[in-house]
């Protein structure tokens, strides 16, 4: 997969990540729940918002 610009597409252990850093937003497609993935996110220190599905 290439980047294009600032997007990126990432894919690790069944989990794809659409990395958008000019709008700074990350899509994922994950068969984790939505409360699993945001505190696993919220680690990083950084604001985290459920924006819902696609």
């Amino acid at each position: 997969e290439t980047c294009t610009g600032a997007q990126r597409k990432i894919y690790t252990g069944g989990v794809q990540f659409e990395i958008d850093l000019p709008s700074k937003k990350v899509f994922i497609k994950s068969e984790h729940s939505v409360d699993t993935l945001l505190e696993t996110l919220r680690k990083i220190g950084k604001t985290v918002t459920y924006l819902g599905l696609r």
